[in-house]
């Protein structure tokens, strides 16, 4: 249980120091739009397969979110990656729960519509 909570804490840092190599000036756009989508997909309360089916609605997050962060973290360089590493640890976790932000949430639930839509598109035209 100990291992789970330490590479579940891990995660939540990597998922930070994400956050801080979009911001930062120096990683690519491809870096920063895949760090960008795979704390969208963390943060957002739409998965591709619900939670309360049983065994697949964990599977995604276990996949994929790992499978994500790995393919942001190849992408960005390694100097701007450790700076942000390093920046992610020494940001405090309060331990108090968020704030909640429905502008965020509305983007969010507007970016995975739109996802939706522009997928529905290319699929009736090949279709």
């Amino acid at each position: 249980m100990k291992r789970l909570r330490a590479w579940a804490q891990q995660l939540k840092t990597e998922l930070v120091a994400l956050w801080l190599c979009s911001r930062h000036p120096r990683t690519p756009l491809a870096a920063r739009l895949v760090a960008l989508a795979v704390i969208a997909y963390a943060a957002s309360p739409i998965d591709l397969i619900p939670d309360f089916i049983p065994v697949l609605g964990y599977l995604d997050d276990l996949i994929l979110l790992p499978a994500g962060i790995y393919l942001a973290v190849r992408l960005v360089p390694g100097d701007v990656l450790a700076e942000c590493r390093e920046q992610a640890a020494r940001t405090p976790d309060t331990g108090q729960p968020r704030r909640k932000s429905y502008a965020i949430a509305a983007v969010i639930v507007v970016l995975w519509v739109l996802c939706a839509w522009v997928l529905w598109l290319w699929l009736r035209r090949w279709l």
